[in-house]
């Protein structure tokens, strides 16, 4: 398997990407929480005008929750925003910690992926494309530390940071769920699922959304960003998920988003009344 990765990564990697250039530790954080959940297009819409208005842990933590989630606009699970406010919050009063995964909302493929990238570590994150990548080479389903081997075995001769992306970029574009491209794909020779594998997708049909509990959290959000309103007038089920998330509060019955948490109190938990 040696070689045969790094050229294809080189030639066609995306590494146009805004945040790709940067090994700043804030800056990839913020593209990997983004990153989560959320399409690359929709992303890069969004990730400069968002990093111009909070570069730094500091200047996230300064700005509030409610102006993070606000920024957040439309990518998606804004309990996202919420935990990177809390992590910048985190990290602005104890610095960073040695295992990123100690702070809010970040866990093991996230704090592995930023640590290649920042640091050239060499502990291997997996997501959804390199799992699928692995698993379609190999032939059969992989536990995490297999998958962890397939990629330092196909990754051969690129460091950890090149290696990483360059395992994703293929599972992302070339090795996809839908119609992947055996005919483009660096490994081809190495894989034991060639030209076999099914449209993975008809077995997962993605969840319906018009009508969802997901689009009515969304109407309820974008009503709360434009300014408060008066928690009755809301839907109330969902502006009690939003409380559970920190997403909202309620102060004297108008719903709003979270404030930043006075002096001493945990940035938490939403607040349900005052």
């Amino acid at each position: 398997m040696i070689g045969k990765l790094a050229p294809w990564y080189r030639e066609h990697g995306r590494h146009a990407l805004p945040w790709r250039a940067s090994r700043d530790r804030w800056t990839v954080l913020v593209s990997e929480v983004m990153l989560h959940q959320t399409q690359v297009p929709r992303v890069a819409a969004v990730f400069d005008t968002f990093m111009a208005r909070f570069p730094t842990p500091a200047a996230t933590a300064a700005a509030g929750p409610a102006a993070v989630i606000t920024a957040w606009g439309r990518l998606g699970y804004p309990r996202r925003a919420r935990w990177l406010w809390e992590a910048s919050l985190r990290i602005v009063q104890d610095g960073w910690p040695s295992d990123l995964s100690e702070l809010p909302g970040v866990g093991r493929y996230t704090a592995a992926a930023v640590a290649a990238q920042v640091d050239d570590d060499d502990r291997v994150g997996i997501e959804v494309n390199i799992r699928r990548v692995c698993e379609r080479v190999l032939g059969t389903r992989l536990a995490e530390s297999e998958a962890e081997e397939c990629v330092r075995e196909i990754g051969k001769g690129l460091r950890p940071r090149d290696r990483l992306l360059a395992m994703m970029d293929l599972g992302a574009t070339v090795c996809t769920a839908r119609a992947p491209s055996c005919d483009r794909c660096p490994i081809v020779s190495l894989c034991a699922t060639r030209g076999t594998h099914a449209d993975e997708t008809k077995r997962r049909p993605q969840a319906r959304y018009v009508g969802s509990f997901r689009q009515r959290r969304g109407t309820v959000m974008a009503r709360l960003r434009v300014g408060p309103v008066a928690a009755a007038e809301l839907d109330g089920e969902v502006l009690a998920s939003l409380l559970d998330d920190g997403l909202a509060e309620v102060t004297r019955g108008r719903a709003h988003l979270p404030r930043p948490p006075r002096r001493g109190s945990s940035p938490g938990a939403g607040v349900r009344g005052r």
